[in-house]
């Protein structure tokens, strides 16, 4: 309702018929979620949902990506080949982050700053309607997790990460075609697909690294489990406040780095992108596997833990009979 109300307040009429799409696609999607977390729909019922929200803002809003810019030699895309494409991406990127919802404040910490980033740069190329949209989500969000925040009073469900998931989505394709349409200057991208890989990095990553380690061990990519990078962090002791304030940082480095380096193509700046978090991941499993193995070493063993209390029990009895006998001789 936050968001309505400001997206009401802030654009006109001009602009709401611009955006009239993706509210139509966003309604479906709130529309979508809530159904589901008051009565859990099936993963076939959840995509049939997705994909009307998805088409209405992609084919009837024409907010897809229209050309691969140069990126492996690829300019304008083949209009049926644009469709598929964008509307797998959107469907990806949005059930990626609705996985990341499992801690108090991380999916709101992770999404206010794509927001805050995303309108800072709309407005700056004179996008306005998108970035003020993308500050609203940003204000809306903020006053969620004065209530969100570790220890969380309220929670986002599947209606808020799913409609988050889309926007957000929705905003890094409006931001790979709005980047394409620039003159060269300094707010523009030479890797505009690597920039919106930045904006979404840690579901991304948190997605695949999950579905890929599911399958080599037999397993199905959607069996829901304790895998995902907050589960690990949440391991090795951190906090839900501190797991939310380290997969933060990494979301901003990440963005700062395909900032410091956005005169580079994408064809250097992905597979650069890429290293960085694959290598990142990989230090991660290893530091939560020897922290894991540092707690268990200084925990204390199960069979000991009812040793000791085995013999506690079995002194109280005999303290017990003791006494008893003492009271009672014969």
């Amino acid at each position: 309702m936050g968001i309505c109300g400001g997206i009401l307040l802030w654009l006109n009429y001009s602009q709401l018929i611009e955006i009239r799409f993706f509210l139509i696609g966003l309604t479906i999607m709130f529309m979508l979620g809530l159904r589901d977390d008051i009565v859990e729909l099936t993963a076939y019922q959840k995509l049939i949902g997705q994909l009307i929200a998805i088409t209405t803002v992609v084919v009837l809003g024409d907010v897809r990506f229209h050309s691969f810019y140069g990126f492996l030699g690829i300019e304008e895309l083949p209009l049926w080949f644009s469709y598929v494409f964008t509307v797998f991406a959107i469907i990806g990127l949005t059930n990626a982050f609705n996985l990341i919802d499992g801690l108090d404040g991380l999916a709101g910490s992770l999404s206010v700053i794509s927001f805050v980033v995303l309108g800072t740069w709309f407005i700056s190329v004179g996008s306005v309607t998108y970035g003020f949209i993308a500050f609203t989500y940003a204000g809306a969000i903020l006053s969620f997790l004065m209530y969100n925040w570790h220890p969380a009073k309220i929670f986002m469900g599947d209606t808020g990460s799913l409609v988050l998931g889309f926007s957000l989505s929705v905003m890094c394709v409006k931001f790979v075609e709005v980047n394409g349409s620039l003159p060269l200057n300094s707010f523009t991208f030479n890797a505009p697909f690597a920039a919106a890989a930045a904006f979404m990095i840690v579901p991304l990553y948190d997605t695949l690294r999950v579905f890929i380690k599911r399958a080599k061990k037999g397993k199905s990519p959607m069996a829901a489990d304790k895998s995902h990078v907050h589960h690990f962090l949440m391991r090795m002791g951190f906090r839900h406040d501190q797991v939310a304030f380290i997969l933060g940082s990494v979301k901003i480095l990440c963005i700062l780095f395909v900032f410091a380096f956005h005169k580079l193509p994408d064809i250097v700046m992905l597979p650069a992108l890429a290293f960085i978090i694959v290598i990142g991941g990989i230090i991660l499993d290893n530091l939560t596997l020897k922290r894991v193995k540092e707690i268990v070493r200084d925990s204390p063993r199960v069979l000991a833990q009812r040793k000791y209390f085995g013999v506690r029990k079995k002194v109280k009895i005999d303290q017990e009979i003791f006494q008893n006998e003492g009271a009672n001789p014969n």
